[in-house]
């Protein structure tokens, strides 16, 4: 997939262009992307996106931005997985953001991303002061001669799949209802560096895995399983947090006790997928305390994998 950070490049080719933040890459974006891929197919067009970085709420709200559900790598990655051939990422700064809908539409849409499809969520909104809508699209494609499609949003549990609903989900632990609004389990990508040491010393080594996501949507312990070190999902236990009963550390850490596995994979980039959680992150008074816990965490979860594997009877 091309990867072009700006507008200063136009696209190789006209485009069907779908946009949005896709944090998550969720349901609702993927029935974006679903349709991104077929009207690509049919009319003989590149199937591009147009994403944000930073995303548009963390450079309006700073602080009270939300969680990151997904990098920019791993949005990247997902969005060249359901079909995208070529991505925008727009740096959401002042300048982008003083831009009017009409500006956006002659500059973006029609000047760099050379659109002549157009597919959007029912309730996109663009420009300065958020005035750009659908309608305005349609009557700009008369002009410049693209279509517009706008998708209805995606409903799961009578609640519509979006970003909020997913963090929402994974703040509260119902990680199988987050796993159904995304279509897949929650993961976190990152690289394996080296820690303390400390779960070697209490018997359960970890893989320490460096992660960008400096305020994550979920924090606990975690049946999980890890892609990218074999052909086959590896299992274990995760803990992200700030490890209050070791060496508290100022950002999360996430660690992940693989069973059965001493090989060293220091460097290597991996997945790790949250299936279910065992329980939030606290402190123990000691080390034996903290020791047993997690020996009691590691049968939990190999209790969860042993119903998973279980055969169901009619």
């Amino acid at each position: 997939m091309l990867v072009f950070r700006g507008f200063t490049r136009k696209a190789p080719s006209a485009t069907v262009l779908t946009i949005g933040n896709f944090d998550g890459v969720h349901l609702g974006h993927r029935a974006l992307l679903a349709q991104l891929r077929a009207t690509a197919a049919r009319e003989g067009l590149l199937p591009a996106a147009l994403t944000f970085e930073p995303h548009p709420r963390e450079f309006f709200g700073h602080e009270s931005a939300p969680a990151r559900l997904s990098t920019l790598r791993e949005k990247l990655e997902m969005l060249a997985e359901e079909g995208a051939a070529l991505t925008y990422v727009c740096h959401f700064n002042a300048r982008f953001a003083a831009l009017s809908a009409e500006e956006f539409i002659e500059r973006i849409l029609v000047g760099s991303a050379r659109v002549k499809h157009l597919i959007v969520g029912d309730d996109f909104r663009f420009g300065v002061g958020r005035r750009g809508n659908i309608a305005l699209l349609r009557e700009a494609g008369k002009h410049y001669g693209f279509q517009v499609e706008a998708i209805d949003g995606v409903t799961v549990e009578g609640e519509r799949a979006s970003s909020s609903a997913v963090r929402n989900a994974l703040a509260e632990g119902r990680l199988d209802y987050a796993a159904r609004l995304l279509g897949r389990p929650y993961s976190i990508d990152g690289r394996v560096v080296h820690g303390d040491k400390m779960g070697r010393q209490l018997g359960f080594a970890t893989a320490n895995i460096r992660i960008k996501h400096d305020k994550p949507p979920l924090l606990g312990v975690f049946v999980a399983e890890v892609l990218g070190l074999s052909k086959q999902a590896l299992r274990g236990v995760a803990n992200l947090g700030f490890r209050p009963s070791a060496a508290r550390v100022d950002r999360p850490l996430l660690e992940v006790h693989l069973f059965d596995f001493s090989t060293e994979i220091y460097g290597q980039h991996i997945n790790v997928r949250f299936l279910h959680q065992l329980r939030n992150e606290i402190r123990f008074p000691n080390l034996d305390a903290l020791k047993s816990q997690i020996a009691d965490d590691v049968d939990q979860a190999k209790a969860y994998f042993r119903r998973l594997d279980a055969p169901t009877h009619p």
